[in-house]
């Protein structure tokens, strides 16, 4: 990113075409700040792969201009990222909400990683340096501490909304419209708002339609058993969880390590405030169902989380009983519908009784606006330019389309892709190019080195498997010493395919004589022509296409 006559640049670096690891930059000469570092979760066909990062690639050309990280709330697309960027960016400020702050220090620590300063953002606070003057406005949102910013440069104001949805009567604070309306009558340059829900028509529900829905089932089950799933993140809807136990004379056993990570947060910022109501499972095991709700992850159908272990019967310390209630209190997360249908079928095949939003009963709203929400913030912000953000591709168009409704001029919208650059000069935005971006894949403990080939390996052998040979020559004397070996996995079961598997070996017995009758013979091409001849010799008697791994055991 290089900025021309004091330009100011905007880029996503993640968050456009996908729902997950939102991550932006805005620029103005040799300042820049960095908007929330989340990570995405991988869908199934990333195999092995743990998180999906924004690429930081860029940034680290530009360290010496970083003035700090701003982050909008405290969910995982984003903040989730942070570690792995501290490990290779310095950042010398964090901002961030009190609750997304306890969350960020939890995560660095469990990797002993140092925290930079920490900022607390909220209402009062104006970020003021050289180049920017940023001020915060309060969110509703499924997670306490929630904001967007005005960002007021010289060549103009850009508003960032970070998740937002309109709620009239949340369980936390109401957004502050008067201070949206404020920013937008001074007048703003570029609106990027949330377009998660933009396809989704109306209003969304409140989180007190969510509070009426769980009480109305916790009354109609009073003798059984509740197992209540959702996202651990949502401390809202926890609270309210806790409210209706107590009021229902239910003790909480939680399950899942984010779970207990989050209701300890909750407690110690005071949105949680009756400890006592929380049990070990062992406690829970000696109360009657009637005085128990199972609290726990997994709304997701995860298959190791909590919800999974105990439909599959590999929880240690709950046991499924055929009467319990499951309350998936949650929406699914695109990809995750097979997952999780999967999952309520292990509970219905167990007698338990499930409830989900696909039903009647509206036991989750979304922490995202809908269309007549966006349409509400357009018109209090009343931005010249529009840059939809944090959506796919379809999102970010419908939503594109309702910012024409509201009166932005279509011209004036810009459907970007993430790595695209918009420049600001004047209070004019216009496109200036874009950089290379790249997924950056983290496989445990590796961050960045497995790449699409490896990725592309991990398929093929989830389909066509692994084929194996097994060389043993005296290369001295240039001679096989036995027939080579042929195993495979996820191939074919070599005792049921004898005859194929003679014809393998024999190819390669044949490939490795000529190699070893060659007056300049190396072991390098040798593996490289067992490979190539192997892989088309296979696929002509099976037509399928194992990964071929020659051994060569040499003296």
């Amino acid at each position: 990113m290089k900025s021309n006559d004091k330009e100011t640049l905007l880029c996503a670096l993640g968050g456009l075409g996908e729902v997950g690891k939102n991550m932006y930059v805005v620029m103005h000469e040799d300042e820049l700040f960095i908007i929330d570092c989340g990570v995405m979760f991988p869908e199934d066909n990333l195999m092995g792969i743990d998180y999906v990062l924004a690429d930081f690639n860029q940034l680290k050309n530009m360290q010496d201009k970083i003035k700090g990280l701003i982050i909008t709330h405290g969910h995982e697309d984003h903040i989730g990222g942070i570690p792995f960027l501290l490990q290779s960016i310095n950042i010398p400020t964090i901002y961030t909400p009190k609750v997304a702050e306890k969350l960020i220090l939890n995560k660095l620590s469990e990797r002993n990683i140092s925290s930079p300063k920490m900022v607390t953002v909220n209402e009062d606070l104006h970020i003021k340096t050289k180049h920017f003057d940023i001020e915060f406005f309060t969110t509703t949102h499924s997670i306490p501490d929630s904001f967007g910013m005005a960002i007021t440069t010289v060549n103009g104001t850009i508003v960032e909304t970070g998740d937002f949805k309109f709620d009239l009567t949340p369980i936390g604070p109401v957004a502050n419209l008067g201070k949206i309306a404020e920013i937008g009558n001074k007048g703003v340059t570029v609106l990027m708002s949330d377009s998660t829900n933009a396809l989704l028509p109306g209003f969304s529900n409140s989180e007190s339609v969510v509070d009426e829905a769980l009480g109305e089932i916790f009354s109609e089950n009073k003798n059984s058993r509740i197992i209540l799933a959702t996202f651990a993140s949502n401390i809202y809807r926890l609270t309210h969880i806790v409210q209706t136990c107590k009021e229902n004379h239910r003790k909480i056993a939680t399950f899942g390590r984010s779970m207990s990570t989050n209701i300890g947060i909750a407690i110690e910022c005071g949105y949680i405030k009756d400890e006592d109501i929380f049990i070990s499972s062992e406690e829970a095991n000696k109360l009657e169902p009637s005085q128990v709700c199972l609290l726990c992850t997994g709304s997701q159908g995860e298959p190791l989380a909590a919800l999974s272990r105990i439909a599959n019967g590999n929880d240690k310390s709950i046991t499924l009983l055929p009467d319990d209630v499951v309350i998936f209190s949650s929406s699914p997360i695109p990809g995750n519908a097979l997952s999780i249908n999967r999952t309520i079928n292990k509970l219905y095949l167990k007698g338990a009784k499930v409830y989900t939003n696909a039903s009647d009963s509206n036991v989750h709203t979304s922490g995202h606006a809908r269309q007549e929400e966006l349409k509400l913030l357009l018109r209090l912000v009343k931005p010249e330019y529009f840059m939809p953000m944090h959506g796919e591709y379809r999102m970010l168009l419908s939503h594109a389309a309702l910012a024409v409704q509201c009166g932005v001029k279509e011209e004036n919208t810009f459907i970007n892709k993430n790595g695209d650059v918009l420049a600001m000069k004047d209070g004019k935005v216009y496109r200036k190019g874009s950089i290379p971006i790249n997924e950056v894949y983290v496989d445990g403990n590796r961050i960045g080195d497995v790449g699409v080939s490896i990725i592309k390996d991990r398929k093929i052998m989830s389909t066509d498997g692994v084929l194996v040979a097994i060389l043993n020559l005296d290369v001295k004397n240039k001679k096989m010493l036995i027939e080579p070996n042929i195993t495979t996995r996820g191939f074919v079961v070599v005792n049921d395919n004898q005859e194929l598997i003679k014809k393998i070996q024999d190819k390669s017995s044949e490939i490795i004589n000529q190699e070893l009758d060659k007056p300049n013979f190396s072991l390098t091409d040798l593996k490289n022509r067992i490979i190539l001849e192997l892989n088309a010799y296979v696929i002509e008697l099976t037509g399928r296409r194992p990964i071929i791994i020659p051994m060569i055991l040499s003296k």
